[in-house]
């Protein structure tokens, strides 16, 4: 009786989050769609994806590589968070013009600015080739050797799929290796600022409000798409001319309400809902906190110096931006899978399992396996996390000396490559040192260099600072190196290939930098990705012995990067207590936060204006202008930028965020308190009209009535 309560729950639990799954486009015909008609749609399978006609998926693209965007005109205007357009907007910022504090509106096309680097990326199609991947792999292959023949037969597989010059093609491994799909992308690479509000709207409660609800936060940017005279992908030139796309996703005026359906379609990044229990224990109790502690010490130091300095401030904005993003993120993750019991139902569910397969070889021993492979790494996957925090995130001066030693290990092995590499190396220094400080970064090396020594795991720490003064260290490196500034390492970058890589190993941060470098080549990553070839081999087992165990339960693959549905309802929730939360915010509310002069909380004059006339124009609803949703669409790093869409297709918000109690859903779903958080479309349009002026792009987009 007890396992059929607990099985009836599991099932229930997996049917429940139906709303929130992860769901790969081309396979939703069947129960997919009519789980959608049932929550309210009114699109079709074919609606969403179809190869042969103009569909929704080709309306969405992978925003340079880490968010996404949506196109909401003829003419290649795409619309993504404020946050993920952040870095781009920074670049373009200058004490004098500074487009983070007063935002940025092109008057017309001749004005809109080019960002080298910046890509966007279209899906044309999307095909199972699983057969193909796993064609003579075996059960008595080693761990080693399965992933070698997958890995040779993707390569021959993505080689000789059927594709356009302009096009490229990936293969992507679903659940957990148990299926592969073949995706045929086109990438543009000529992409323009258009415009995006003050940070004190696009980046409204900053770190304070981050993760939480209720958000007052107009949390969007606008880019356009360029391409030569064919419609093809091409570099940047003054000839190229706005794209044209095969669909763009006209912009509801209509607004929500509780229970309306919402789809976020998107590129959602990683999650790992089919993780054991003692993957979750070793990620909430061991890694998580070295993480939030590093993180935590070193914002606190930035933050110092962003308030005293407005130079700094604006150096350090998108990169203060991106490392406290996280940082919040784990605290919640760590609580919210607290909360939940997430653990402890995984080791429910583990139990069940092992009773079921118990008779059977080929399942039997998956758990006392996990539980092995996870002590083995225990220890190293520490030493990894406190390596890539310490060494190759936070420290700015040892992230140039690992650019550093990986240049001198591409030009020793090809001194041919030389001049272009170190062409590639200036390039990327001198946007580096662009938001650079050494005062600023010589306190965060002293405090993480201290919690390195003390917490890191002893046997894979760098000899270089057993016994050392911690404190000498940094005053020494930071008086000597030539990592500390451009032009110091310009210099050190001037004559042959001999004399660079003399000059470079005569220096202390680099001869620092290149103990943490070899530590981690030889012996940290090594050793960690030995253990997990095996982990990734015994979760592609487990998958598939969950998904055999219990059939009745659906399961959605796990995010990976590639394009996905999710759907869902506007839907407030209880996040504790006696407490619940509305599922939409409005100006109000951002009026009643404004603090004067604050960083985060502060506003710009004309939009306390337009709330004190109520000028909202066609935007406002009932004498109000919401602002931002919740609903319970299944989001996660990724879907940031993606567009939410009403029953008929229509964009009606733009996802950004998600709330705290519920970001352990990486791990955890629970359609209880996982709720994602948008931008209403409407507060969009307010801003360009109302706020901006900026008319001609409203009349550029397609604006509709569905409910009416």
């Amino acid at each position: 009786m007890k396992y059929f309560k607990f099985l009836l729950l599991f099932i229930t639990l997996q049917l429940t989050a139906q709303q929130g799954g992860m769901w790969i486009p081309s396979l939703l015909e069947g129960m997919n769609e009519t789980e959608m008609k049932n929550l309210g749609s009114n699109l079709s399978a074919k609606d969403i994806y179809d190869v042969n006609n103009s569909s929704l998926k080709d309306a969405i693209v992978h925003f340079n590589g880490g968010c996404t965007a949506e196109i909401i005109s003829d003419s290649g205007l795409i619309l993504t968070n404020h946050h993920c357009g952040y870095g781009s907007i920074q670049s373009h910022s200058t004490v004098e013009n500074d487009y983070l504090k007063d935002g940025f509106w092109s008057n017309d096309s001749s004005k809109e600015l080019p960002n080298p680097g910046m890509y966007v990326t279209l899906i044309h199609s999307i095909t199972d080739v699983t057969n193909d991947v796993l064609k003579g792999v075996t059960p008595t292959m080693t761990a080693k050797e399965r992933q070698t023949k997958i890995d040779q037969n993707m390569a021959v597989v993505q080689k000789k799929a059927k594709k356009e010059d302009w096009q490229d093609a990936k293969v992507k491994s679903f659940y957990k290796g148990n299926q592969f799909f073949l995706f045929i992308t086109i990438t543009y690479n000529d992409i323009r600022l258009v415009g995006t509000p003050p940070s004190s709207v696009g980046k409204y409660g900053s770190d304070t409000d981050n993760w939480m609800w209720p958000r007052h936060t107009g949390d969007f940017s606008l880019f356009r798409i360029y391409a030569d005279k064919n419609n093809k992908p091409a570099a940047y030139s003054k000839d190229n001319v706005p794209y044209k796309p095969k669909h763009f996703l006209p912009v509801s005026l209509d607004g929500i309400s509780e229970d309306d359906f919402t789809m976020v379609f998107g590129f959602p990044g990683r999650t790992n809902e089919y993780l054991p229990s003692v993957a979750i224990d070793q990620i909430v109790h061991k890694i998580n906190p070295a993480k939030i502690e590093i993180r935590d010490t070193a914002l606190k130091i930035m933050d110092k110096y962003m308030r005293a300095d407005n130079k700094i401030k604006i150096q350090y904005a998108s990169k203060y931006a991106s490392i406290a993003n996280y940082w919040k993120k784990w605290i919640g993750e760590n609580q919210g899978i607290e909360k939940s019991k997430a653990i402890q139902h995984k080791q429910e569910q583990e139990k069940q399992l092992a009773q079921k397969v118990k008779n059977n070889d080929a399942y039997n021993n998956l758990l006392p396996t996990f539980k092995k492979l996870y002590s083995d790494i225990d220890n190293v996957a520490l030493a990894r996390a406190y390596w890539g925090e310490v060494v190759n995130r936070n420290i700015g001066l040892l992230q140039v000396s690992i650019w550093l030693n990986q240049f001198e290990q591409k030009i020793s092995k090809n001194p041919a490559s030389f001049e272009k590499e170190r062409t590639k190396l200036l390039a990327r220094l001198t946007k580096h040192y662009k938001n650079y400080s050494a005062k600023v970064d010589k306190e965060v090396f002293e405090n993480l260099m201290e919690l390195y020594v003390q917490k890191s795991p002893v046997n894979y720490q760098i000899k270089a600072l057993k016994g050392v003064d911690i404190s000498k260290l940094t005053n020494d490196i930071y008086k000597n190196s030539k990592l500390t500034c451009l032009d110091c390492i310009q210099e050190i970058l001037k004559g042959s290939a001999n004399e660079v890589i003399s000059k470079l190993n005569k220096d202390q941060g680099f001869a620092l930098g290149k103990s943490f470098y070899k530590k981690y080549i030889e012996e940290i990553n090594p050793e960690y990705n030995r253990i997990q070839t095996e982990l990734q081999a015994n979760q592609a087992t487990y998958m598939q012995a969950l998904m055999e165990t219990f059939p009745e339960a659906r399961f959605f693959p796990d995010a990976n990067s590639t394009l996905r549905v999710t759907y869902g309802k506007v839907k407030g929730y209880f996040p504790r207590d006696a407490v619940y939360y509305e599922p939409v915010s409005y100006l109000q509310g951002v009026i009643e936060k404004y603090q004067p002069g604050d960083y985060e909380f502060d506003l710009p004059q004309k939009l306390i204006d337009l709330y004190n006339k109520k000028d909202y124009g066609i935007y406002g609803e009932n004498g109000k202008m919401p602002v931002n949703f919740i609903g319970t669409n299944h989001t996660t790093g990724g879907n940031s930028g993606s567009p939410v869409l009403d029953a008929h297709g229509n964009l009606i918000g733009l996802n950004f965020d998600r709330v705290w109690e519920g970001t352990m859903s990486d791990y955890n779903y629970d359609p209880e308190i996982c709720r994602n958080i948008m931008v209403d479309a409407r507060y969009i349009l307010f801003i360009i009209d109302k706020y901006a002026n900026s008319k001609r792009l409203i009349d550029e987009m397609k604006l509709v009535h569905p409910k009416k």
